[in-house]
């Protein structure tokens, strides 16, 4: 299988052209720095992303309030931890930056607040 990424680990912006067989890079073109390659494998072998979404708000000033994982999680895992952040309340006050869920979906990652969202006047 052949595929195509940008590097996104420089500024050059390199055009990468990928073979893969069985999960693995058999071949790479494009990189002209060696990040490109780390990047490419990391992309192909274990994608991960940071996760940023919001929870629902009860009788605080917003309805809504912004969170973020304060490390990158498995890309495959993104679907299960949107799952997990619906069934989040939060109806207490909260500050940038407070933990909302420790060891998240148990991958060793922290779910942060990334907006103060206070009692409702």
């Amino acid at each position: 299988m052949n595929k195509r990424l940008t590097c996104i680990e420089c500024p050059r912006g390199c055009v990468l052209s990928i073979e893969i067989e069985n999960g693995k890079i058999v071949s790479l073109k494009g990189n002209e720095c060696p990040k490109g390659e780390k990047y490419a494998a990391a992309e192909v072998e274990n994608p991960l992303r940071i996760l940023t979404s919001a929870v629902l708000a009860e009788g605080l000033d917003l309805k809504m309030v912004a969170v973020r994982t304060d490390k990158p999680i498995p890309k495959a895992k993104l679907f299960a931890a949107m799952e997990e952040i619906k069934k989040i309340r939060l109806s207490h006050p909260v500050r940038c930056g407070e933990v909302i869920a420790e060891n998240f979906l148990g991958l060793g990652v922290r779910l942060l607040a990334t907006r103060r969202a206070l009692k409702e006047s």
